[in-house]
């Protein structure tokens, strides 16, 4: 099944979902695709500085990998199409709006958005 374009639509159907734990965002120059797949990340990108990770917190901490800051996830539980417009604009400005950072993944079923702990 196709997932849904339509903004309006997509707003509607929103129902954000928060994902149980703690999660941070690694990354080493020396890493590569691959390494510390043991530890299940959620996200792993491959960038010209380095392999960033998304990790429990926990894994993170028992392997010993530094990250800078904490965040809990939600997850958008309407099925959004990869060529929707404008639903990461849509959440991460209402989120900016109340001073609250968004860093935004997309994924083939769903946007997940990772905010800041508090």
């Amino acid at each position: 099944m196709a997932g849904e374009e339509d903004l309006d639509t997509l707003l509607v159907l929103l129902e954000p979902s928060l994902l149980p734990g703690d999660f941070v965002f690694c990354t080493a120059a020396n890493l590569k695709y691959g390494d510390f797949a043991e530890l299940q990340p959620l996200a792993s990108y491959q960038e010209e500085e380095g392999l960033t990770l998304v990790l429990a917190k926990q894994s993170a901490d028992v392997a010993g990998l530094a990250y800078d800051s904490v965040f809990n996830c939600i997850t958008l539980m309407v099925h959004s199409s990869l060529d929707a417009v404008g639903l990461t604009a849509a959440v991460s400005g209402k989120l900016a709006a109340n001073g609250i950072s968004a860093n935004v993944m997309a994924a083939y079923h769903h946007d997940h958005v990772f905010v800041p702990r508090k």
